[in-house]
């Protein structure tokens, strides 16, 4: 039998997708700061067109494959409920767009802008949904075959997995394919340094972010009856654990510090509502730490030129907040329980898999058939803004 729903249900989710809408901002100015003054036109307009290229893909496609809910009925219809279908849309496409927004930190200063709008079409109307319907719809049997096998279903209440290690895994596959930017790396394999333009730009777009988290996992709840302040708490207390680890193992690094709480908040969503706040805060503390490590390892070792480090951040981070669910969720260690330890490593595994063969679909086909960087020559690709008078738009 369906659930009642309420106005005040309707309000709440709205107000959910406001401030996930509002985190868009914080992706920009988190790109902003990071990237070269040359490129941060760039930035801010990709985001922007993102949203609504992501917008059309998961109104006429991707809802629907997630869901099997689209939006033909007439007005009369879709207003039932007082519109609480078309808000859980506008809701659940905030997340949706957050994949592109993600990988466009990867790919940043080198890649075409055309291109990059395709690719966010193709990732939101099918990529995305495609893991988005197994993992919160029941789509293919992989949620009942882990319940049935191992005691529990996977457990992604705001997706740590499903939104995150998804737009991670998928922009690792996209850097890889771009190559790194130009000058990054010397001949004989030495890091040129690219320091963030803007710190100021840098630490707004993560306050932005940080603050509208509380808006992505509490209203994941979806309705009034269902919040709960246990998620607000371990939402917070992630993003402390990720702060100060990312402070002491980043030596003070303002990037670091920056992105500590991002990486906390990526690792908590999938377990919030079921963790001690205890284990959040490990949780956080442990995608701190795990950041910090990877983006060293990513950039120095793997010479792998992701710009923002989304990969360490929403990759690894959202991939380990998979797996605390099932460890710091458990009754054994304070909390609520009814989750699998190897439900989640299935879960999470089913998760990066899908990423990554999509990902090198979309970008790999996209670089065969029209190209997905931009020459060394090349000014901002896409859109003319010439008649602003803007200066230093190229994007490499």
């Amino acid at each position: 039998m369906e659930a009642l729903v309420s106005a005040n249900d309707v309000l709440f989710v709205l107000l959910g997708a406001i401030m996930v809408l509002a985190m868009h901002a914080g992706f920009a100015f988190l790109e902003v700061g990071t990237v070269r003054q040359k490129n941060q036109v760039n930035a801010l307009v990709k985001i922007m067109v993102d949203f609504g290229v992501s917008t059309i893909a998961y109104f006429f496609i991707g809802y629907s494959i997630a869901y099997g809910i689209n939006f033909f009925s007439s007005a009369d219809v879709l207003a039932a409920k007082s519109g609480y279908d078309l808000v859980k849309f506008f809701f659940l496409l905030t997340f949706a767009a957050a994949i592109p927004a993600i990988v466009s930190g990867g790919i940043a200063e080198r890649a075409k802008f055309n291109p990059q709008m395709a690719a966010t079409f193709l990732i939101v109307g099918f990529v995305y949904p495609f893991f988005e319907g197994m993992a919160w719809n029941n789509h293919f049997g992989l949620q009942d075959w882990l319940k049935s096998s191992f005691g529990a279903s996977f457990h992604d209440f705001a997706g740590s997995v499903v939104v995150h290690a998804m737009g991670g895994w998928i922009a690792l596959a996209a850097v890889i394919l771009l190559g790194a930017r130009n000058g990054r790396y010397t001949k004989d394999g030495r890091l040129h340094a690219y320091p963030p333009s803007n710190i100021p730009f840098l630490a707004l777009g993560a306050w932005i972010l940080t603050v509208g988290w509380f808006g992505f996992n509490v209203m994941s709840a979806q309705s009034i009856q269902n919040i709960s302040g246990l998620v607000a708490v371990n939402s917070l207390m992630a993003l402390v654990g990720g702060t100060l680890t990312a402070l002491v193992l980043g030596k003070n690094d303002p990037g670091f510090v920056h992105n500590g709480p991002l990486a906390g908040l990526v690792a908590v969503c999938a377990g919030s509502d079921i963790m001690h706040p205890l284990g959040a805060l490990v949780t956080g503390a442990v995608a701190g730490a795990l950041f910090v490590w990877a983006f060293t390892m990513t950039q120095n070792r793997l010479k792998i030129d992701d710009v923002l480090g989304v990969w360490p951040l929403h990759g690894l981070c959202g991939a380990w907040g998979g797996i605390a669910a099932g460890i710091f969720g458990s009754a054994s260690l304070g909390g609520i329980g009814g989750v699998s330890v190897v439900s989640q490593l299935l879960g999470t595994l089913a998760g990066v898999v899908i990423a990554l063969i999509g990902g090198a679909i979309v970008y790999g086909g996209l670089k065969k058939l029209v190209g997905i960087r931009l020459d060394k020559e090349s000014e901002f690709d896409g859109a003319d803004l010439s008649i602003h008078k803007i200066p230093s738009v190229s994007a490499d």
